[in-house]
């Protein structure tokens, strides 16, 4: 059986959350010298960049308005922190 390990999300509110994730899966997506903390936190932007994409281009039916802002700062946040589009990253824009 692995180990695991902890890491918690505070909220603005200062709701906590605990994610239990296998031990060392974080280090399979580090850089060298990359700190675990900020591995986790690009994958969480990751996976909240792609959710909004998919919820604002791929959904059926018409997209309101504020979730398309929603949508297009992610984009900014995605591309502040990783340097390069959201779009370039996924291999495909709209």
């Amino acid at each position: 059986m692995v180990d695991t390990e902890i890491y918690t999300i505070e909220g603005p509110n200062g709701d906590v959350e605990s994610i239990e994730l296998p031990e060392g899966l974080v280090d399979v997506f580090a850089e060298q010298g990359e700190e675990p903390t900020n591995v986790v936190g690009d994958l969480v932007v990751q996976a909240f960049a792609q959710q909004a994409h998919v919820v604002v281009h791929h959904s059926e039916g018409e997209t309101a308005a504020d979730l398309s802002e929603l949508n297009e700062e992610m984009e900014t946040i995605f591309e502040e922190r990783f340097g390069v589009p959201l779009s370039e990253a996924m291999g495909h824009s709209h």
